[in-house]
Parts: structure tokens; sequence; C-alpha cells
């Protein structure tokens, strides 16, 4: 069994989430369906609004399965004694290929092209993907190592062109300052996470100790004529790193434990048959996924005093249960994520009155420790729902999703809008948007499609990796 399927699946729920999130119709379903800081009906932006909704999870989710993902990619090689300048190589590519396709997939977007795209900037977007494909996908082994890098070439000549010759809407041409802002800050995360993560990979408790630095210079980073304020400003590129996006650390740092105690938990021996405590640990996994729902319900409707006493009487008992569990690699790995969350969670509801109120954007440290709790307790929860055999097929299409999230993440803006445009299906998708009803089923409609091509690219092991 691949017990790394929990964090795929973790992964899968992340994009899926985003999909749904940015596909579902604009400004007339309930509040709770959008950012908490941009409610409806106009959907603009009010930083004084505080709260979280389903839709703040998202991208916390993806950042914490992001850190959890550098034990699994790099500890053989650090422990095996690889060259340090071939790990940091890689770690440095990855940043770079995150860049180029956080700038790249902006621009290839129909909409930016032309503020009234025809046909042809369609079947460019459509263009691009192939592209992206043919950039991004890893070749299977046995392929020809010549001709693969010849074709990925070819594929980024052809993308600097268009990004050379295209005018775009704006009239102003390319612009490295056009890019998408979730993946550059993703790109940050895996250049600047890697890097903490291996340089502390066997000493832990340090790798937590550069959290309360960091922390100090955004709380005094905006003092005049300070060096604080110099490093917080300070940027050789600004349209590709800031401090700023440095605040999403602890989210990544957290995530990094997770995946040290899973590859701890993939190497030991089974100690127990997979039935043994089952029903314990579903009931385990229903109190953490009842965590959730009580804290995006009390902290969006701002019922704080409910939402801590109504934590705290799930957490004790849940503490209480998984102690009286028999002592195997099981409970080892799960009173671990369980601990971490139930911790970062409580830490989160204590700062919640900080800043204002929990708050995606601008982010608070209180939303940091929330989501990554909550990260940690829905991993548990899929780890359960895994080892023991429940919702197989559940836990195994949000793991196949979560196996290729760079073509989900496209597929919607880059392939399916310009295939609605181009065939006329549009109409009827903006009809269903006119109305509640439609406008859940259209974002869920809109979410399958994706996460059918998703699939599609996994079943043939079309990966798209940097």
């Amino acid at each position: 069994m691949n017990r790394s399927n929990s964090l795929d699946a973790l992964r899968g729920f992340a994009i899926l989430a985003m999909v749904l999130s940015s596909s579902i119709a604009f400004g007339i379903l309930p509040g709770w369906m959008y950012h908490a800081q941009t409610p409806p009906p106009s959907n603009s932006y009010n930083p004084e609004i505080p709260g979280i909704t389903w839709v703040d999870l998202v991208f916390p989710f993806f950042l914490f399965s992001m850190g959890a993902a550098f034990p699994l990619a790099l500890q053989r090689k650090v422990k095996e004694g690889a060259p340090a300048f071939a790990i940091f190589s890689q770690i440095l590519q990855r940043y770079l290929l995150l860049t180029f396709f956080a700038i790249f997939t902006v621009h290839a977007r129909a909409w930016v092209m032309s503020q009234t795209p025809g046909a042809l900037e369609q079947l460019l977007s459509i263009g691009c993907f192939v592209l992206l494909c043919l950039m991004y996908t890893r070749w299977k082994e046995g392929s020809s190592k010549q001709l693969a890098a010849g074709v990925k070439v070819l594929a980024y000549a052809l993308a600097i062109a268009l990004l050379a010759l295209l005018p775009f809407a704006s009239g102003k041409g390319f612009s490295l300052d056009r890019s998408d802002v979730i993946i550059i800050v993703l790109g940050n995360m895996a250049f600047f996470g890697s890097l903490i993560w291996w340089a502390t990979w066997d000493r832990p408790w340090l790798r937590i100790g550069i959290l309360p630095f960091v922390m100090a210079v955004f709380l005094t980073g905006k003092l005049p004529d300070t060096w604080n304020n110099l490093v917080f400003n300070w940027s050789p590129v600004p349209w590709m790193y800031k401090f700023y996006y440095l605040k999403y650390l602890f989210i990544i740092i957290p995530g990094t434990f997770a995946g040290e105690w899973l590859l701890t938990r993939m190497k030991a021996k089974e100690e127990a048959p997979a039935a043994a405590g089952s029903t314990k640990w579903l009931i385990v996994a229903l109190i953490c996924v009842a965590l959730c729902v009580v804290n995006l319900v009390g902290l969006y409707t701002r019922a704080l005093n409910g939402n801590l006493l109504a934590s705290f009487a799930l957490c004790v008992p849940l503490l209480l249960l998984v102690r009286k569990m028999e002592a195997n690699s099981d409970t080892a790995y799960f009173s671990r994520l369980l601990q971490a969350g139930i911790y970062l969670l409580l830490l989160g509801l204590f700062f919640e009155a900080w800043e204002g109120g929990i708050k995606k954007d601008p982010s608070t440290y209180s939303y940091y420790f929330v989501t990554s709790g909550l990260a940690f307790l829905v991993l548990l929860a899929f780890s359960i729902l895994e080892r023991y055999g429940y919702l197989k097929q559940l836990i195994h299409f949000l793991a196949l999703n979560g196996k290729n999230p760079m073509v989900a993440y496209t597929a919607g803006n880059l392939l399916l809008l310009p295939v609605l445009k181009l065939t006329g299906v549009i109409a009827w998708y903006g009809k269903l948007q006119e109305s509640v009803w439609g406008g859940y089923v259209s974002g869920i409609l809109f979410t399958g499609v994706v996460s059918l091509i998703t699939i599609f690219f996994v079943k043939r092991k079309w990966f798209w990796k940097t």
C-alpha cells in the first residue's frame, strides 16, 4: 500500500477546491462560498472583514502539502551524501521553472491577449496548453534523453517567441510584472522552504527556531530607518521575490514535519492488521472533520467564545481516545499528526483577536496557525481513511488529482474555457450562472471536467513536473 496517497489526496482536495472556488457563479451565492474578505454581491475586497470560509483553506492546504513533499523529494539524496551543488541546482531549477510557469500561464490566457478575444486567441490559449505539456511533462523511463531535451528546448523557444511577439490587451506587450501571484508564492516557498529543510533536516528544532526571526522582521519591517525595514523592502527582482512572500513559511515549515513523519511511517514494519482499532480511528477521523467544520462556522459567524469552547470540547476526548490506542507504528504516526494539529489550531485561536481577527488577506498569524492545524487534522483523517479502507474511491479520486496539480491548475483557463467559447457552449454555461442553484451546478460541472482532464493525464503518466 502506498501510504503517500493520503498526502496526494490532501493536495487533490486543495487543487479541486481551488478550481471550484474560481468557477462558481459570481456574487449571487451565500457569503461563505467566497473568500471572507470579498463578500457578495460585489465581491469587492474589504480587508476590515474578519473570518474565514472553506475557500480560505484552499491555498494553505496546498502549501502544507508542498512542505510535506520536501522530505519525500530530498531526504534520500541528502542522507546518501549527494553533492551540495546537485541538490541546490534541483531546488533552484524548481524555483525558476515555477516562476516561468507563473508568467507564461497568465500571458497565455485569451482575455490577457485581447480585450475582445476571438477564435484566434482561444486557439492560441489551447496551443499554449500544448506547449506547457511539452515543457513540463516528465518523459517516461527509456525515452531518448536527447529527443526529450530537444522537444523541451523547442517548446520553450516557441513560448518565449509568443511572449515577445503577441501585443496583449494592455497594448504594452509582455511584462514580467504580469504573473500569477499564487504560483510566484509557491515558487518562493519551494525555494526557501526546501533550503530551510535541507539545512535543518537533522535538526528540526532549529527549523522551528527560524520562524520567530521571520516574525520579527514582519513585526518591525515597517519601522523607518531600520535594517529591518531594509530587509523587508529589498528585492533584486521584485517580480520574482519579495520578503512578504516568506510569511507562508509559517505553513510550509509545519508541513515539512508531516512529510518527515510520513516517511518514518512508510519505512516502518506493519505491526498490526489493518482491521485493528479501525472503529476507534474512524471516530478520530470524524472528530477531526468536525473540528474543521466547527471552526469554519465559528470563525465566519464570529461566534468566537463558543467556537473556542467547542474546539476544546472536541480536542480533549480526541487526545484521550488516542492515548488509549494500542502502541504501534500507526498510533505513533497518527498521534504526531493529531498533537501537531491540535496545538497549532489552539495557538491560532489564541492569536485570533490580534490584527483585527483572523483573515486570509491581509493574512494574520491566527490564519497561519489555524489553517496549518486544520491541514494536519485533514491529513490525519485522510490517512486513517486510507489505512483502514474507508471511502476508498473518494481517497483514490482525490489522490489522482493530487498527483498532477499543475495540469488541474491550468486546464480550466487554457483548455476548457477556450473549448467552451469556440463551441458556443459558454452561452449555456453562462445562463446556468444566472441562478443560485445553477451557480453551484456550473462550478461543480466545470471542476468535474477539469478533474477528468487531470485524471486522463495521470492515467497516461503525463506528469507535469518542475
